[in-house]
């Protein structure tokens, strides 16, 4: 577990290694949500990133035939 240091900005700083673990880069944005007495910081992902997720499912749809 690392240990983060508030700033009296109350900003704080991730670790080195949690970044390069997560990927995360200069500008990236994070949500953040309280849980009971803790924090949760989660990485914000671009809609485009999920796409491919459920492979194999199928996307065709019938039409009605009264429907154009």
């Amino acid at each position: 577990m690392e240990t983060l240091t508030v700033s009296p900005k109350f900003q704080i700083v991730i670790p080195k290694a949690l970044r390069r673990q997560l990927h995360i880069e200069v500008g990236q944005k994070l949500k953040a949500r309280v849980q009971g007495e803790h924090i949760e910081i989660f990485l914000e992902r671009p809609m485009s990133a999920a796409r491919g997720f459920l492979p194999g499912l199928d996307t065709t749809v019938e039409r009605e035939s009264d429907r154009v």
